[in-house]
């Protein structure tokens, strides 16, 4: 595909005190030089020396500041501020695309238009050094599921994994359609509000590739404040209208394979992106 019919892609990046990991994200973002990217960073006002690290990138950057905010979500609403492209979304300062990742992303909104948000199948997990340590698969998407918990793993209920945040874009007019702002009231859980939001008003498509990938990290918050986490989120599943499986269906779908779940009506066909070699270009199924 030529570099002229990419989308822009507006990417940003919010960091308080990680110099530790903030440069290797930059440069797995930097580095992959996509021809349309817009990439902002925004800096809590870090006492470390994360602000050296993003001087050294910033002629590459299309805004960066360092300063005292109310938070992660309100750094990433105001990073999108500064940005008008189509494609969006955020990468956390330990997280890493993965190299083909932006690339990838471009071409898929680019040739299917009827596509307005996209999250990999194949989320990763780096390590605190930055080894990848696992890729743990999901079978698909729908908004059944996610009104059911399925993507807010917790002891005792049925659930897939995570829809992981760094693996996940979409276009501005479904964020603008779906209040264009993160909800700050969720000190922890916005993006699963915003998730929940978005299937409101379309299909989230699966992507077969890695896209990106989470770093487990003794600091980060979901190693801190996993809890918490998971308590907003199921405030915003109740507030959606969602609630999980009960201790029968959590025991059912975890004896049933996916297809026989399709088979007995327990699961939707989910809209996935999806490669043939043989073909050599992206075809979107539903399975």
């Amino acid at each position: 595909m030529s570099n002229r019919t990419l989308p822009t892609i507006s990417l940003v990046t919010p960091s308080f005190n990680q110099g530790a990991w903030l440069d290797a994200t930059m440069r797995s973002v930097l580095d992959q030089r996509y021809p349309a990217l817009q990439y902002v960073v925004m800096d809590g006002g870090s006492t470390d020396h994360s602000v050296t690290t993003i001087e050294r990138h910033a002629p590459a950057l299309t805004h960066w500041e360092s300063q005292a905010d109310a938070g992660q979500y309100d750094a990433v609403n105001t990073g999108f501020s500064h940005t008008d492209g189509e494609i969006m979304g955020w990468l956390n300062s330990d997280d890493l695309h993965t190299p083909w990742t932006l690339r990838t992303v471009g071409e898929l909104f680019a040739r299917f238009p009827e596509v307005e948000w996209i999250s990999s199948l194949f989320p990763l997990f780096w390590d605190a050094d930055g080894a990848l340590t696992a890729c743990e698969p999901l079978q698909g998407f729908s908004r059944r599921a996610m009104l059911a918990g399925e993507f807010l793993p917790t002891a005792g209920s049925y659930a897939q994994g995570f829809i992981q945040q760094e693996s996940t874009f979409w276009r501005r007019s479904l964020w603008e359609r779906a209040g264009g702002a993160l909800d700050v009231t969720q000190t922890l859980a916005a993006d699963a509000a915003l998730w929940l939001r978005f299937s409101e008003l379309t299909d989230l498509v699966g992507v077969t590739v890695p896209l990106a990938g989470f770093r487990r990290q003794p600091a980060q918050r979901t190693a801190t404040a996993g809890a918490t986490y998971r308590t907003q989120a199921e405030a915003c599943l109740h507030a959606a209208g969602g609630q999980r499986y009960g201790a029968w269906g959590s025991r059912l779908r975890r004896q049933l394979t996916w297809h026989w779940q399709q088979r007995l009506g327990l699961r939707d066909l989910t809209p996935q992106l999806r490669y043939d070699p043989f073909a050599a270009q992206w075809r979107l199924e539903r399975r």
